[in-house]
């Protein structure tokens, strides 16, 4: 299991951007005959499987007491339904693929709830401790699986956090 990051990207270009590394990652994995998959659980089994976490801010989350958003955020995202909603768009199987994976156990939360927290890594989405030091900063979503679609699972988070503020 390999993990790595994409840089700091802005809307649709974290997806391109994702879609270009999985690319890249193919083409330099075929080079050296090695296989790839991105099967969130591809081993059956007792451990935690592979994520997709997702590094959330917007321009209000980074501003100064900006951490007053993302608590707003959290309500959001813990609305009745929000949690399906969420989970379905999560894998492109609709949230099959995460029932291996999100148990709540292994660092992971229960596919059947949406939890939040400050460091805690068994949570729905992170809260890094630096953010809440500095009451400002991003959230980490940890439920995206490791298949998931970037433009999806991005839409969803927006969706969900940012478009209410503009419909009112």
């Amino acid at each position: 299991q390999w993990e790595y990051q994409i840089a700091p990207c802005l809307g649709i270009e974290a997806g391109d951007m994702l879609w270009m590394s999985r690319y890249l990652l193919e083409r330099v994995c075929e080079d050296f005959g090695v296989v790839v998959t991105f099967d969130p659980k591809p081993i059956s089994g007792d451990w935690n499987g592979a994520g997709c976490h997702t590094n959330v801010s917007t321009e209000e989350t980074r501003k100064a007491g900006g951490y007053a958003k993302i608590e707003e955020y959290m309500k959001r995202l813990g609305a009745p339904g929000k949690q399906e909603e969420h989970i379905a768009a999560y894998d492109p199987s609709g949230g099959n693929d995460n029932k291996r994976r999100l148990t709540g156990k292994h660092e992971t939360a229960s596919i059947n709830e949406f939890s939040w927290g400050v460091a805690n890594r068994g949570a729905s989405v992170r809260i890094p401790r630096m953010t809440e030091k500095e009451k400002r900063g991003y959230f980490e979503d940890r439920r995206p699986a490791s298949n998931m679609d970037p433009y999806k699972v991005t839409s969803k988070i927006m969706e969900t956090c940012v478009l209410p503020d503009y419909e009112k």
